[in-house]
């Protein structure tokens, strides 16, 4: 009989799942569950976007397209990072077309991660970045970032976890699941202690058009001196509501992106050809599609956040993202305890603050990426819940 403790890879086996997932789990065997936590958009993908898709094929654009992805797209991506970001790349040699944004996240950091480099890492923050810096042979090492901070990264913790095995920054603004956002003046402080050392940034842009209240997203890479430290990662699943299409991408250093060229060119081969061709018209010719998915996301971002704090859970605005971090240290419950009460007795699905982190322990996830009458019957029902503490 197969012995699989003796096949498994150890490392592997000590990854724990998805904390996000838990709930869903439970909630899937129940009647009248109503889910506040998976951060999915409800719109449909813009018609544009689908229609692009459906020509493809109809055209038979079916076959495998460079490693790198359609060279029409990159271009693409390089004009929408110089008009959105103000910093130029090369389509040709510094762009990576990935499957979703996370491949390209597990391709930065096992291009530069050896084993025992050290990886900086925010938390509270999405979950693939601990076990895909473990799985690679590096050690992550977590910032707590604060409350009181707006959940920023600061310079003085951002120093005090340097070391001389730190290999990269994980930056993830804005950022899931706080909502926090790193301005200029932030991240001039970071670029300020970054500057003369080995060390590359992965920045995580994918909510980077999902910013409120005026304020606009900030690329570390268009930081004096940051952007030949740093690699860009984004994708489609968000801005453009695509998150089955699976798409995403890279821009950094050519030296950088070779690396990563490679890894993608054994694991994957090449993205998906229909869904480059869709992004191409995306980002083309989808802007409009853009402000008013943002403008109905602002608009239940303020119901919730308003809810939240009448109901008692004291809740900072998000400026990025579309979720809300509130407080649930007035209930005197954990954070798993929070949710798995809500959830067997009031049937609302919430994501406990310690699924991205230690540092989220107090804390629940919310998104507001569902119709707003969706989260009024949400937080109506955990107001009961609340009542009953």
């Amino acid at each position: 009989m197969m012995d699989y403790s003796k096949v498994l890879n150890p490392a592997v086996c000590e990854i724990k799942p998805s904390g996000i997932r838990k709930f869903f789990d439970i909630a899937a065997t129940m009647n009248d569950v109503i889910s506040l936590g998976v951060g999915e958009p409800d719109f449909e993908t813009p018609w544009k976007i689908r229609k692009a898709g459906i020509s493809s094929l109809e055209r038979g654009k079916t076959k495998y397209t460079s490693n790198s992805g359609l060279i029409a797209l990159r271009k693409e991506i390089s004009n929408y990072l110089y008009r959105k970001c103000n910093v130029s790349y090369e389509p040709e040699s510094e762009i990576l077309i990935s499957v979703g944004g996370s491949e390209a996240i597990d391709a930065a950091i096992r291009a530069v991660v050896s084993a025992k480099d050290e990886v900086i890492i925010p938390e509270p923050s999405y979950v693939c970045y601990e076990p895909i810096t473990t799985l690679a042979g590096g050690v992550p090492v977590v910032i707590e970032t604060k409350a009181e901070d707006d959940f920023k990264l600061t310079k003085k913790q951002l120093l005090s976890a340097i070391t001389d095995k730190t290999k990269a920054l994980i930056l993830p603004y804005p950022c899931n699941p706080t909502g926090a956002i790193m301005e200029k003046e932030d991240l001039e402080e970071i670029a300020s202690v970054l500057r003369d050392k080995n060390i590359l940034v992965i920045s995580d842009e994918i909510y980077a058009e999902l910013t409120f209240g005026g304020k606009k997203h900030v690329s570390i890479a268009s930081i004096e001196g940051m952007k030949d430290k740093t690699v860009i990662v984004n994708g489609f699943s968000k801005t453009f509501s695509m998150t089955g299409w699976r798409l995403g991408y890279a821009a950094g250093p050519k030296e950088i992106i070779k690396q990563m060229t490679k890894i993608h060119q054994f694991a994957i081969m090449c993205a998906p050809t229909t869904s480059q061709y869709a992004a191409v018209e995306a980002l083309k010719n989808c802007e409009e599609d853009v402000l008013s998915m943002l403008k109905e996301y602002d608009r239940r971002r303020k119901l919730m956040v308003s809810t939240f704090n009448e109901i008692g859970l004291t809740c900072r605005e998000p400026k990025g993202a579309f979720y809300a971090f509130p407080s649930i240290s007035s209930s005197g419950l954990s954070s798993d305890e929070f949710c798995e009460r809500l959830l067997k007795e009031k049937h609302v699905a919430l994501v406990p603050g310690t699924a991205f982190g230690k540092g989220g322990e107090g804390f629940i996830r919310a998104s507001y990426c569902y119709s707003p009458e969706h989260i009024i019957e949400a937080l109506k029902r955990t107001k009961e819940f609340l009542d009953t503490l």
